[in-house]
């Protein structure tokens, strides 16, 4: 064998669900996301498994995914999403009878969500978390665990030690809930690495988690094995590096496959060219997406032609063929002997369907062409670790996937206001429960001290913290692409929080506040609070 190649998709979402109203515009990014990327990496992994293609491909769900993917409400809401969008291309295809690319593309998305309803409906039951645990039980799918809250560690582990820890415990609890086992991997949120996370991550028993390229390169000794080995840290947990020039061909839309003109043009949907009233009650009388697009990308000028499906799998069969190539001749060049080097390609899992449409069609066809292969083969890191257990032991670099492989993106001018407010509410969250476990009477079960009230206060108010904390908000603020509600999810959060706080401190718990807060953010049932003591 000449070489393993470990593709790892990272699917996360921030939690966005808002029971106060009936409609919500945010909630269309998980519902998006399910409709473009889950269901059809689900349906992908199926038919694999189905045609007995043997493959290996590892994923990260994140906590706060997760805890949307099996919530009743949001469930209850795709559904009536999908069957206004079943609508919708229904009433496109008798509008467009007389066009016939116009009228074949109806057609086609009507098939599409009609397609997914049932899938959705009939084949899963809701429950798409619970097809991936399925998946994951035949051994081809490895599921890696992640932070409680997408929190970015690094940022967090300056705060305070416990707010990291806090952050990678939850995660890995969460993780057990669900999947009833101990993960053996660890996607830091961004990628993100600062020296001292690895003693957390070994504290949660993590044998694994991926750094970008400089994270390993730039170690204390150099890697001999450059990113084509893990390395481990002092601490235990190996760190394997995100492969740049793989990476860089699959999602750049300049540079890699996604820019090629057959594919789907993402930017052109009938939810901005149409007038409202032809696109009925999906928009809810507001310009937005609605993942109906007929044109191609075509080329960078404004003049789009029609999308051509036909055309766009020939692509990805072209670009899915051209990929391996690449792979196999970057393994040739690392050949030596004794050396079995590993390539490890990571992806955020919405590339794949949602941002690149073709994109679920390409990753199945690189997994079943590399099925075919003799010179390399699909792997996991845990499977690479269990078979190659010795390694170099290096301490990593500071490091994230982040742009130009820093922190700049989350510590802008535009959100920086966010840390102090973090800051003061992480200590006053050590503070209180420290002060709570310290007064509880020595023996018998912690979670038996502590009054039912006081410890649903104490729940809720890790849960605001957390996801005060996620990485999501200062992203968004940053990139301007939802300034308004990252900042009012922040402050909405860090209200609760203070509130909360004020009203234990004073022995003055609004138990009508409370259950409202429960009933909002109604994430991790048995989020353990004591790692903040």
């Amino acid at each position: 064998m000449a070489g393993n190649l470990a593709l790892i998709l990272h699917a996360h979402l921030p939690f966005v669900r808002h029971p106060e109203q009936e409609h919500f515009l945010e909630e269309e990014w998980l519902f998006e996301a399910i409709t473009e990327t889950y269901i059809p990496l689900l349906q992908m992994m199926q038919r694999l498994i189905d045609d007995a293609v043997p493959f290996k491909l590892t994923m990260s769900i994140t906590p706060t995914l997760s805890a949307m993917l099996q919530d009743e409400l949001l469930q209850k809401r795709y559904l009536e999403h999908v069957d206004l969008l079943i609508d919708l291309a229904a009433r496109e295809r008798k509008r467009n009878r007389d066009n016939l690319p116009l009228r074949e593309l109806g057609q086609f998305y009507l098939d599409l969500f009609s397609e997914t309803r049932r899938f959705f409906v009939e084949e899963c039951k809701r429950d798409l978390l619970g097809r991936f645990r399925q998946l994951r039980e035949t051994g081809s799918l490895e599921i890696i665990a992640s932070a409680a809250t997408h929190g970015l560690l690094p940022l967090l582990q300056q705060q305070s030690s416990k707010a990291a820890r806090a952050q990678v415990l939850i995660g890995r609890d969460v993780y057990v809930d669900l999947f009833g086992g101990q993960p053996t991997g660890f996607w830091l949120p961004e990628c993100a690495y600062a020296p001292g996370l690895e003693t957390v991550l070994q504290e949660a028993n993590i044998r694994w988690f991926v750094l970008d390229t400089h994270g390993l390169l730039f170690g204390n000794p150099q890697p001999r094995r450059a990113i084509y080995a893990p390395c481990y840290t002092r601490a235990g947990p190996a760190a394997f590096a995100r492969d740049r020039d793989s990476s860089r061909q699959v999602w750049s839309a300049h540079e890699g496959y996604p820019g090629d003109p057959a594919y789907r043009e993402f930017y052109r949907d009938i939810g901005f060219d149409l007038p409202l009233e032809h696109l009925g009650p999906v928009a809810r009388g507001m310009r937005k997406f609605s993942g109906v697009k007929y044109y191609r990308i075509t080329g960078r000028g404004p003049e789009k032609e029609w999308y051509d499906r036909a055309a766009a799998e020939k692509a990805a069969e072209m670009h899915a063929m051209h990929f391996l190539e690449q792979r196999r001749e970057q393994l040739r060049r690392l050949h030596a002997p004794h050396f079995d080097p590993i390539i490890v390609i990571p992806f955020d899992a919405e590339l794949f369907g949602h941002w690149w449409f073709e994109g679920p069609r390409f990753l199945e066809l690189c997994i079943r062409k590399a099925a075919e292969q003799e010179d390399f083969q699909l792997t996991t890191p845990s499977e690479y670790l269990a078979s190659h257990p010795t390694q170099q032991r290096i301490e990593a670099a500071r490091s994230t996937w982040g742009e130009n492989g820093q922190l700049g993106v989350w510590l802008d001018p535009s959100n920086v206001w966010i840390y102090p407010h973090l800051h003061a509410a992480t200590r006053k969250m050590i503070e209180l429960a420290q002060r709570v476990v310290a007064d509880e009477p020595a023996g018998g079960t912690p979670a038996l001290q502590t009054p039912p009230l006081n410890e649903r206060v104490l729940k809720q108010l890790a849960r605001e913290l957390l996801l005060a904390q996620a990485s999501d908000w200062a992203f968004l603020i940053k990139t301007g692409t939802a300034r308004e509600y990252a900042t009012k999810r922040t402050l909405d959060h860090l209200m609760r929080f203070n509130r909360l706080h004020d009203q234990f401190i004073g022995n003055k718990v609004d138990q009508d506040f409370l259950s409202d807060c429960e009933w909002r953010d109604n994430l991790f049932p048995n989020v353990n609070w004591r790692y903040y003591s």
